[in-house]
């Protein structure tokens, strides 16, 4: 598989507002971080849009959400707090939510999406929650892909201390990124899925 040029792939940040009522949040005020699958056709506009990786982020509102919305295309969403103005902000959500996604990415062909899956993994290596078992080589055709076989942790919530779930194995395909494009993917997914408390 071809390198990905991480630089020209933008994940969204956190937006400060309500998606359905456009209201700001106000500093310490719960709301709902949402990834939404964006349009596969790009519509036709002057200006040529950056590449994407499949996903945009949409905030909306804890009372919106209650009362029902949510926005189009909705493909995973977490729970997080508008910072207090020059409060130091957490890198990253909570476990569950990077879980989350590596398990609803699970079944896709799309590169981008392979290359986020990739990423993801690597975060949750670095935080002890999944451990590399080793990797199976594949033929198809003229490329041979590599899949890394990896043990997760039986009880995420207890972190790196858990034990792990000898009778689980998830299955991830390595993409063939370098490391600048692993730098750039795994800061800008910390962009995306940051928790604001």
């Amino acid at each position: 598989m071809s390198s990905l040029n991480a630089s020209a792939y933008e994940l969204p940040r956190a937006t400060g507002s309500c998606a359905s009522t456009g209201r700001a949040f106000e500093p310490g005020e719960p709301y709902f971080a949402a990834l939404v699958e964006t349009e596969t056709s790009a519509e036709p506009s002057s200006k040529p849009a950056a590449p994407s990786l499949g996903f945009a982020r949409v905030d909306v509102s804890a009372e919106a959400w209650d009362s029902g919305y949510r926005p189009e295309r909705l493909f995973s969403f977490w729970k997080t707090t508008q910072p207090e103005p020059n409060a130091k902000k957490s890198p990253w959500a909570d476990d569950s939510v990077l879980l989350d996604l590596l398990e609803r990415l699970a079944d896709t062909e799309d590169r981008k999406r392979l290359a986020l899956r990739h990423v993801i993994t690597l975060v949750l290596m670095r935080k002890k929650l999944l451990r590399y078992d080793g990797a199976e080589k594949h033929d198809e055709g003229d490329e041979t892909r590599t899949v890394w076989q990896l043990t997760p942790k039986l009880d995420p919530a207890k972190g790196p201390l858990g034990k792990w779930n000898e009778d689980r194995q998830i299955s991830v395909l390595d993409p063939g990124l370098t490391e600048d494009d692993v730098a750039l993917l795994i800061e800008q997914l910390g962009q995306i899925v940051e928790i604001d408390d």
